[in-house]
């Protein structure tokens, strides 16, 4: 039986650090996970620690093609069964919404088909968050069959308290394992 290859996005948000329980769970599953990085979201966490964790390379550079006749992009989201962004921000949601793709999570999220399911796991202050521009975004991004694992409410890095915080690990797994399930089906 093929192991799901999931397709993780980490973007730059304090919590980018729970990447690493998230790609330890899910290859503990026995899942294939391929991790994508905006350069800021090495800022918060490693590439070496998502690597050591997946066993699998992490990409963060669109323009660095190790295999010419491939083009990693496009060969990674035709590998993928499922797509998640977690964290996600708000640069990236909207992105995403909004067609701009320049790094590697934003590039391989517009590279994959459109059937293949896409989660995202908004991450940041409740302000930005419940900022009418995101909303829109998020939105949009349902529109196109995005679905959202919503975060949650508590008391931010920043010192705020308020809906914003990363979904738990738990939650993001139980909606990728549904995801997966319904494909099944």
């Amino acid at each position: 039986m093929k192991r799901p290859h999931i397709l993780l996005g980490v973007s730059a948000s304090i919590s980018a650090y729970k990447a690493a329980d998230l790609t330890n769970e899910l290859t503990k599953k026995g899942y294939a996970v391929d991790v994508l990085m905006t350069r800021n979201a090495t800022k918060f966490i490693t590439p070496l620690t998502l690597q050591s964790l997946s066993k699998r390379p992490v990409y963060l550079d669109v323009m660095a093609e190790s295999q010419p006749n491939l083009i990693t992009h496009i060969e990674l989201a035709k590998k993928a069964d499922l797509l998640v962004i977690a964290p996600a921000t708000a640069n990236t949601i909207g992105k995403i919404a909004n067609g701009i793709a320049d790094d590697m999570v934003s590039t391989v999220a517009m590279a994959v088909h459109p059937g293949t399911p896409k989660l995202v796991a908004p991450a940041m202050n409740t302000y930005m968050y419940q900022n009418p521009v995101n909303q829109k975004n998020l939105n949009y991004l349902k529109e196109i069959g995005y679905k959202e694992i919503e975060p949650r409410e508590a008391m931010l890095a920043c010192g705020d308290f308020g809906r914003g915080a990363l979904a738990t690990i738990e939650d993001i797994v139980a909606a990728i394992e549904n995801e997966l399930a319904a494909l099944e089906d």
